[in-house]
């Protein structure tokens, strides 16, 4: 297993090379803004090909680079079909304290070519490439077409999962965007509660974690683990501490 990153130029999104080893087929897991010409170096360096483009989720900061990767690299994208709107209007994703701030970065002449290439990716899906094998996992919450990347490491026992903005170290990624729910996430997190505890999670901002990690540290897997699902989710308890009942 070969995984790489190149971290984008704003909000420092994580966007992700993976192939079974280096100087073989890849693919690459959400380019954001700047990394196009960065990725052609990062893959020139590793002797890599990349043959797709695979979208945790479609906000910009995750998909901005995806045009211009397309256009060069001609490689396909695929994305939950929950999320493809966001490729034909990436502002209605964002909403109103997120998309001023991408305007403002993007300035008034910026323009957006929606890509072309675009294929759907579904909970339960095997993406195969070159020795590798990725299964999919829809995680709705941070957004209804949010999805996660699972694949097994070159040990017994060692696996990976791309978690997007589902998780980040210690929390979770905002559901308070159009399209967000708190509880949809809560959902979503009892997936990964099912993974291992040695599962290293790769995040789209941040540190990386495991499970285990995670398990007991992080309040809103606490929440999860102990939601059945019905009524309103558990608030956050400011002042938490990892261990802590909810």
């Amino acid at each position: 297993m070969f995984i790489t990153t190149v971290v984008a130029d704003a909000f420092a999104t994580k966007c992700y090379l993976v192939a079974a080893a280096e100087g073989g087929d890849c693919v690459v897991v959400d380019p954001g803004y700047g990394v196009s010409e960065r990725l052609g170096q990062a893959l020139d360096r590793h002797g890599l090909t990349a043959r797709a483009v695979l979208l945790t989720h479609g906000h910009l900061d995750h998909t901005y680079s995806v045009p211009a990767v397309e256009a060069t690299h001609r490689l396909p994208i695929y994305l939950h079909p929950a999320d493809h709107h966001m490729l034909a209007d990436p502002f209605s994703g964002l909403g109103d304290e997120f998309g001023p701030q991408f305007a403002q970065l993007l300035g008034p002449e910026w323009t957006w070519r929606q890509p072309h290439d675009v294929h759907t990716l579904s909970d339960g899906d095997l993406f195969r490439v070159s020795g590798l094998e990725i299964r999919v996992d829809h995680t709705p919450g941070h957004t209804p077409g949010s999805v996660m990347f699972n694949l097994p490491g070159d040990r017994p026992g060692e696996s990976y999962c791309l978690v997007g903005d589902t998780l980040y170290a210690g929390t979770i990624g905002r559901t308070d965007m159009p399209g967000g729910s708190r509880a949809q996430t809560l959902h979503s997190l009892r997936g990964l509660l099912r993974k291992a505890d040695q599962t290293v999670l790769l995040t789209g901002h941040g540190e990386d974690t495991t499970v285990g990690r995670e398990r007991f540290a992080n309040q809103f897997m606490v929440q999860a683990s102990s939601w059945d699902g019905t009524g309103e989710p558990p608030r956050t308890i400011m002042g938490w501490k990892p261990g802590q009942r909810v």
